[in-house]
């Protein structure tokens, strides 16, 4: 098969006109050549970061603090989840999955409480979906051993070594949240060797030293952290030091789509276009191996088509800005996962 259209090739993104062939779920060439196609042919999207499982509340607790709706054990969040019945929560999340799945999302890196039984909540939520997950079990080390590595909810309230060394000793990825509210539980989540850290909104100068020297990349939520009220994470100087991946972060307080994170990143953390792409899609799928995020020959043909010719996307002059700022669900003519 192939994919005709303006075609944001490579690392890069560069446009050029032509088209994808495909075979065998792989990109196996990037053709240039004159079409007849408006479409505008982009990598499928890589969620870095997401609660799923409160699909189930969305848009419950208005005005509350972060603590008082997701801090565990008894954040609004866990206190719903706990009255909500297995069918309600995976048909909730079954929902969700779709909706990201029809909005161009490949891949997302799920954050999955309940231990053992949340993460079969989940595989049960994918089944029968193109859209993959990298489930990451919390709370306990059988969780993290039925999952595909561990998240962990913070090194602030919590000694995580013992399901670190776990974690490490099964070779997974531990992802850790650091650095959402304030600095302080940021060098104890360092301390940890973690795969990655998610928010980092308040990284000092030691920090972002020590994240440089590590090699330790970290996943920005920025519209949750507005909601949560606890700031904006540095994106331009994170992506001077690490690799940086975007996420959407919880359903309860955040739509998961792709397309309004990389806007509101684009235009609130004033970063260039090109670096927005590249945390949407190759960033995210580096941060836990999966081999997509890019079209050039050899990536998993997961390919997001949308409509160049759309009322909102005609005339668009420079196609990468326009899918990071402009793009959205009703644009997608066609996912290829």
């Amino acid at each position: 098969m192939h994919v005709e259209g303006t075609i944001l090739r490579g690392r890069a993104f560069e446009p050029v006109e032509g088209r994808v062939v495909v075979e065998g779920g792989d990109v196996v060439a990037v053709e240039e050549t004159t079409t007849d196609s408006d479409a505008i042919v982009c990598p499928a999207f890589v969620n870095a970061h997401t609660h799923i499982g409160d699909s189930i509340a969305k848009e419950a607790g208005a005005g509350l603090s972060l603590d008082e709706l997701v801090a565990p054990p008894d954040g609004l969040k866990h206190r719903l989840l706990r009255a909500a019945s297995a069918d309600e929560k995976i048909e909730a999340m079954r929902r969700s999955l779709r909706f990201m799945e029809r909005s161009g999302t490949a891949a997302t890196v799920e954050f999955r409480e309940g231990g053992v039984e949340g993460v079969a909540a989940i595989r049960e939520a994918l089944d029968g979906l193109d859209i993959e997950a990298t489930v990451l079990g919390r709370e306990t080390t059988a969780a993290m051993a039925e999952a595909d590595g561990f998240g962990a909810s913070g090194a602030r309230d919590d000694d995580f070594a013992e399901r670190r060394a776990a974690t490490r000793e099964a070779g997974k990825p531990f992802g850790i949240h650091a650095g959402e509210r304030d600095p302080h539980d940021l060098t104890p989540a360092l301390d940890l060797d973690p795969t990655f850290l998610v928010h980092v909104v308040h990284p000092e100068p030691e920090h972002l030293d020590r994240i440089e020297r590590e090699g330790v990349p970290v996943v920005v939520c920025p519209r949750s952290n507005l909601v949560t009220g606890v700031g904006s994470p540095p994106i331009a100087d994170l992506l001077d030091r690490t690799t940086v991946a975007l996420g959407t972060d919880n359903v309860m307080l955040n739509s998961p789509s792709m397309f309004r994170e990389m806007e509101f990143a684009s235009k609130v953390g004033s970063v260039d276009a090109a670096d927005v792409l590249r945390m949407a899609t190759v960033n995210g799928a580096d941060l836990v191996g999966l081999n997509c995020g890019l079209i050039e020959p050899g990536r998993a043909a997961k390919l997001l088509v949308l409509d160049g010719d759309s009322d909102n996307l005609a005339g668009a002059r420079d196609p990468v800005r326009a899918v990071v700022r402009r793009a959205g669900v009703d644009d997608v003519e066609r996912v290829i996962l």
